[in-house]
């Protein structure tokens, strides 16, 4: 693994090199409008950088689910669900904010691409990001 710091470099947080396969989907205006699978490139604590199978909004709200390389018990695959905003994208790679995040188990056996889940995990976070904002937004009125 190859950690990612130049000397240049304004960020405070290390990034590591980290090719994972990953699904996503972005949020609008609350309403789901993109959804694919891509590939890490990168991760760090405050974000990850990540291709995508079409350019993405920033200022979106997206979640990546990401296959994670560490076997919960040695046996149970794990996956990295992260929640958080597009900063920028250039053609088909995007780079994101990480947010919130939590690790989930997943099947054993490797699945097509589906349509998005309907638990609406990302519509939930968005709608709580909504309501701290109003709330801020109140308490300096």
């Amino acid at each position: 693994m190859q950690v990612i710091k130049t000397k240049n470099e304004r960020r405070t947080k290390f990034r590591f090199a980290i090719v994972r396969d990953m699904r996503y989907k972005l949020a609008e205006d609350g309403v789901v409008v993109a959804a694919g699978s891509g590939q890490t490139i990168n991760i760090g604590s405050g974000g990850v950088a990540f291709s995508s199978e079409q350019a993405l909004t920033p200022g979106g709200f997206v979640e990546l689910s990401i296959s994670w390389p560490v076997l919960l018990d040695e046996t149970c695959p794990m996956r990295l669900v992260v929640f958080g905003r597009v900063l920028r994208c250039s053609g088909e790679t995007a780079v994101c904010t990480i947010d919130k995040y939590e690790f989930r188990t997943q099947s054993r056996t490797v699945q097509t691409l589906s349509a998005p889940r309907s638990d609406a995990m990302l519509q939930r976070w968005v709608d709580g990001i909504r309501k701290e904002t109003l709330k801020a937004a109140g308490a300096r009125a």
